[in-house]
């Protein structure tokens, strides 16, 4: 279906990014991934996507809290694959902390990667699309993009900084064939929620999986995590005919969490 297309993954050297790269390369699409990690097992995972899918993929390095790093890895990424039609933003980090007792530097962090990376990412790989008449912007953002929760500051206002970054994009590219919509996931069992698991393994005492349900029944109904497999068919979705009408839209996968 995407034969082709040409992809940027941002933060896509594992979790959610990666399934999101490994479903945009098994229909089809030339891929760029992105992050950090051990670079032979990175390079293990780009020459799998060839491999496995016989596309084109790459990596490119870039440390996307900087502004001009971003736009510069736009710019490389649409060398390596001579153009871009389809961006996905998904690069993010988390702290958690009272706001009284929220570290000033991290709050700057989870910004710049969270939602200052979205805004200069896509204003870096608008103008690719334009000139083809035909783009697609996925932003990853969050149930935290919806609605609140303690200690979440930084990474809640990022979030819906990025479903309202979402619905501007979409709005001044209506009718161009290009579109953006935001996936909103509940909890995914990532590297990043996988250390709050663990963290509330040992405030409370009790083993990794007993707090994984106890995570999820504070939040999500369906008391099981979205798959990154799932995260990443909702991309390909978003890709198809079938979504050229849908743009400043949540997709939301978070087993009921948002429904309360």
């Amino acid at each position: 279906m995407l034969k082709n297309k040409r992809a940027v993954v941002t933060g896509s050297t594992s979790g959610i990014g990666l399934a999101m790269a490994r479903e945009l390369a098994a229909n089809g699409a030339d891929v760029v991934i992105n992050g950090f990690g051990d670079p032979s097992v990175i390079e293990q995972e780009r020459a799998g996507l060839e491999q496995e899918f016989a596309v084109r993929a790459h990596y490119v390095s870039a440390d996307l809290s900087q502004a001009q790093a971003t736009r510069d890895f736009i710019r490389q990424s649409a060398d390596a694959l001579g153009g871009i039609d389809i961006l996905v933003n998904n690069a993010g980090i988390q702290h958690t902390d009272r706001i009284e007792d929220f570290p000033v530097e991290r709050w700057d962090a989870v910004i710049a990667l969270n939602l200052s990376a979205v805004f200069h990412g896509t204003a870096a790989a608008l103008p690719y699309m334009q000139q083809n008449g035909w783009g697609r912007i996925i932003n990853i953002a969050s149930a935290h993009g919806q609605v609140a929760s303690a200690n979440k500051s930084a990474y809640v206002a990022a979030k819906h900084g990025v479903v309202g970054l979402t619905k501007v994009t979409a709005l001044e590219n209506a009718g161009s064939g290009i579109t953006c919509n935001a996936i909103c996931p509940g909890w995914v069992r990532t590297p990043l929620v996988e250390k709050q698991i663990q963290a509330l393994a040992k405030k409370e005492g009790v083993d990794i999986e007993e707090a994984a349900r106890m995570l999820l029944s504070e939040k999500q109904p369906s008391l099981q995590f979205v798959t990154p497999q799932q995260l990443g068919a909702a991309a390909v979705y978003l890709c198809s005919d079938g979504a050229d009408q849908m743009s400043g839209a949540n997709l939301t996968l978070d087993g009921g969490w948002t429904a309360r």
